[in-house]
């Protein structure tokens, strides 16, 4: 329930809209009046109940809903009186509106109900579908603000039909509208962001805009209700990582909004402007000046939003994420007098849904800001006696007591609601907080109490932490067979849910290496813990499928959906000789778990904080550039092999082992393993080498011998702002030597060509000789073609359209003279992305670039060696590896440690 990576929550009040739409029917005149009373007392009751209506709108307009609700019961029991149902009803609809304002909720369901039923009883006509489809979409309101998303869902399917039926386009566009806010609200944002796309005539197959259908919406007349749609579309957009589409809608909203002069439509622009920045910031792969920009431009917008807006919500919600982002920015002081400056008015948010995830949101880093007062231990006071005062401890005393308060009064409103979602997150957050203060009996009672609102079968998205929060206090309290069984629900949640990891928390801030990626840790954690004396097969069997399923977990994170379907295996169906390496790092331990044919599994580990091993990680992967003397490498080359390989060396040579399989974490797969050193090899020289995100990722049917056949495409020129790569031209000859191969080079290879060669014969391999980069994120993990970057989820489009027309499927993937992004410590996912979602079962790249005469003798061989009968692709590219590295010239690892092999490397 924490995190830095902002979903926003729903930006407009649309009850008040509502209200206002609601007041502007026209009052109907039912055509024949039955009750017995004199003409003069039923029109005079008509007119009073007619100015009533009018009172109350002009109350309404100003904000003034206490005063409105005595208004519209007068006018509702003038319109029974008169037997004026129609009107009757409009009245009551309004009052529920009203009361729900009020936060009145249980009234204003029974007002609604009451309407609804006296609607029902009167005839078909096109007054009364009118009218029931506007009281239908109050209901709706409701229901949504209640928690109950998918009885929301219907209602408005319902009142959309109506409106469709009278013609009521503007209505109906209005409903589009609230049904994509259920949608979002159910994790569906794909089907969220059409819905919007459909309303805003963007129409498209995929979720995405076109330019100039964006510019042909500008140059219509827009419509406060066409730019809160342009709003919301833009916050989905972000939500499902369409940065670059979020920014260019927000911004087409907020210019529309501008010309209109709608101040609050702006306000909630900037503010989903001031997410999508942020967003922009995350996904910066280091700190670097452009990370920088994207935090200050995301802190202007946040500013703007709270200084035009016209409603509390919106500008506390502003605040919040300002207060977050600064906070999250090391900027403590800042952050610090932020809080100060709002503290006044938290218990003026209003007590909606929207208001309380704002409420839930500041008391999550309300609580992040007390436990770094209390890691830092600041002192900077002294007292009247002239001891020191720890600044530190008086201000988390303070955010103690705040905190505390605060969701007190957040679950008085909340019970009052009745949203059990809701309920559940403010009761996990207050048990949060008696955990971090070690009160383990009240931290606990009241987990168990959210965990019994908030079931797995009905909310996994809260039941996956709070489980989390009970693994954590029951292995404070020395219990490790319950910490591990709630941390396996946890495990299982989260692999249950996959694809949705990324929107499950659409209305709190979610952050996959803070919310999830530690759950995994941790329980591997508690089940290898005994220093190496582990003999529990189930729970070395249980470890093992949790770090495979965190790979995969990663995978979908880097994706944003769930990029591969898997299934269970092991190494003893996939490869006989092969030996799998699972090394992980945890906050105080590197465990490595080794995976051999017919033998039980075994793990060993060293005793070093996650700091220090990846210090020795990035110092063993910057020895190996091309100036580093080997003094500076071999050491750092050793000490990997005493770490991963040297508790199993005797297990492996008495195993009859040919190949290592590695399933790398972390900051450990940007460092090739053929550079492990025991002191007289490397370990190129003793084994093939293979890299895969875990063995249920392997394509399950066995390498079939195929002639092999290359699709060939190559730049050797200067192109989009990259160097020229002379030496690709001789690396495609010597390819051409080795195997039949066709060739798109330079001008040729374009992406439709590419397309076009791939799709016409079904070339086994695929090599590409171009620039490109392996990065943590999606969208800047690409390779250069003549006309355009294509980014891994366009190749992946591009390569799997030939199995889709029931094609062999590619059986290697080449990609020379790409590199992983510098400065980016998790790059190497962008080559396990490429590798899973390619479609290739196997994938060859370089973790750097080489463009010299080494590539292309490395590749020559490396073709050579598969034409040879019964050689493994691991094995061919040992062998090619092997000749470079005894070739005196390119003895430095250099020159042949950047060749990697992910996926099936038989």
């Amino acid at each position: 329930m924490k995190s830095n990576n902002l979903r926003s929550i729903a930006q407009t009040t649309f009850l008040f809209l509502l209200f206002a739409i609601s007041f502007l029917l026209v009052i109907i005149t039912p055509a024949a009046v039955t009750q017995v009373r004199g003409a003069e007392t039923m029109q005079l009751d008509r007119t009073s109940g007619l100015n009533l209506i009018q009172e109350a709108r002009n109350l309404s307009n100003e904000g003034r809903f206490q005063e409105v609700a005595p208004l519209l019961q007068q006018a509702a029991a003038m319109f029974e009186r008169q037997g004026d149902r129609l009107n009757q009803a409009m009245a009551l609809s309004n009052l529920a509106a009203t009361l729900a304002q009020l936060q009145g909720w249980d009234e204003a369901e029974q007002v609604i109900n009451t309407s609804l039923s006296v609607l029902k009883s009167q005839p078909k006509s096109a007054e009364q579908m009118r009218i029931l489809a506007q009281t239908q979409d109050i209901q709706a309101q409701l229901q949504m603000e209640r928690g109950q998303v998918q009885a929301a869902l219907d209602t408005w399917t319902q009142a959309s039909k109506l409106y469709q039926q009278i013609n009521a386009n503007e209505q109906f566009t209005q409903t589009q509208i609230n049904q994509s806010r259920a949608w979002e609200a159910l994790g569906l944002y794909p089907r969220a962001c059409k819905t919007l796309l459909n309303a805003l005539k963007l129409q498209s197959e995929t979720c995405r805009f076109s330019k100039e259908a964006l510019a042909s919406w500008q140059n219509r007349s827009a419509s406060r209700q066409n730019i809160q749609a342009m709003n919301a579309l833009g916050q989905v957009l972000r939500v499902l990582g369409q940065l670059e589409q979020s920014e260019r809608a927000l911004k087409a909203g907020l210019a529309a909004a501008q010309k209109l002069n709608l101040t609050q439509e702006q306000a909630a622009i900037y503010l989903n402007l001031g997410n999508t920045k942020r967003a922009f910031a995350n996904e910066s792969i280091s700190e670097t000046e452009e990370k920088n920009q994207f935090e200050r431009s995301a802190l202007e917008y946040y500013t703007k939003a709270a200084q035009m807006s016209t409603r509390k919500e919106t500008r506390m919600q502003a605040q919040v994420n300002q207060f977050s982002l600064l906070l999250d920015g090391e900027k403590r002081s800042e952050a610090e007098a932020l809080w100060r400056s709002i503290q006044s008015e938290i218990s003026e948010i209003p007590s909606n849904r929207a208001g309380l995830y704002t409420q839930i949101n500041l008391a999550q880093n309300l609580l992040k800001l007390a436990m770094r007062e209390r890691e830092s231990g600041r002192v900077g006071e002294w007292g009247s006696e002239g001891n020191a005062v720890s600044i530190s401890a008086n201000l988390q005393s303070l955010l103690w007591r705040e905190i505390e308060e605060m969701l007190d009064r957040a679950l008085g409103k909340a019970k009052r609601l009745g949203d059990r979602r809701i309920l559940a997150y403010i009761l996990g957050i207050q048990g949060r907080l008696w955990e971090v203060q070690q009160q383990q009996v009240e931290a606990e009672n009241l987990t168990n109490q959210a965990l019994s609102l908030a079931p797995p079968f009905e909310f996994p998205e809260v039941a996956y932490e709070l489980l989390w929060q009970m693994g954590r206090l029951r292995k404070a309290q020395g219990d490790i067979e319950a910490a591990v069984g709630y941390y396996s629900q946890a495990v299982n949640i989260l692999s249950s849910l996959r694809a949705d990891l990324v929107t499950i928390q659409s209305q709190v801030q979610f952050s996959f290496r803070e919310s999830v990626e530690p759950i995994y840790r941790e329980l591997v954690g508690l089940l290898l813990e005994g220093e190496g004396k582990v003999t529990d097969r189930a729970k070395l069997k249980l470890a093992r499928q949790t770090i495979e399923s965190l790979q995969l977990a990663e995978l979908d994170n880097f994706f944003q959906d769930a990029c591969a379907d898997v299934k269970a295996r092991i190494i003893d169906e996939v490869d006989r000789t092969a030996a799998v390496i699972y090394p992980i790092i945890l906050s105080d331990r590197l465990e490595v778990i080794v995976s051999v044919p017919d033998r039980p599994l075994r793990h060993y580990n060293t005793a070093k904080s996650k700091a220090e091993l990846e210090s020795i990680f990035k110092r063993a992967r910057v020895s190996l550039r091309r100036t580093a003397f080997e003094q500076e490498r071999l050491p750092l080359a050793q000490q990997l092999y005493d770490l991963l390989i040297r508790p199993v060396e005797k297990d492996l040579a008495a195993s009859d082992v040919k190949t290592l399989v590695f399933v790398l974490d972390g900051y450990l797969r940007n460092v090739p393993m053929a550079i492990l050193h025991d002191g007289q090899k490397y370990l190129i020289e003793k084994y093939s080498i293979a890299l895969t995100p875990g063995l249920q990722l392997l394509e399950s049917r066995p390498l079939t011998q195929v002639r092999l056949r290359a699709l060939t495409g190559a730049l050797t020129e200067a192109r989009q702002g990259f160097p020229a790569l002379p030496a690709v031209a001789s690396e495609v000859e010597q390819i051409s030597s080795a195997v039949p191969a066709d060739t798109l080079i330079n001008q040729q290879f374009i992406t439709q060509e590419l397309q076009a060669q791939i799709n016409k014969i079904p070339f086994p391999v695929v090599h590409l000789a171009t620039h490109g980069q392996f990065s943590s994120k999606a969208s800047e993990t690409f390779i250069l073609t003549w006309d355009e970057r294509i980014n891994v989820k366009q190749l992946d489009r591009l390569l799997r359209s030939r199995s889709q027309e029931k094609k062999a499927p590619i059986e290697l993937l080449v990609l020379s003279a790409c590199e992983t992004a510098a400065g980016d410590d998790r790059a190497a996912l962008g080559l396990a992305g490429i590798a899973i979602r390619s479609g290739a079962r196997s994938t060859l790249a370089t973790l750097w670039q080489v463009n010299d005469e080494s590539t292309s003798i490395v590749m020559a061989e490396f073709y050579r060696e598969l034409t040879k009968p019964g050689i493994s692709k691991a094995e061919a590219l040992r062998n090619a590896q092997l000749k470079l590295l005894r070739n005196p010239q390119y003895q430095n690892p250099y020159f042949w440690a950047p060749f990697v092999l992910v996926g099936n490397w038989q």
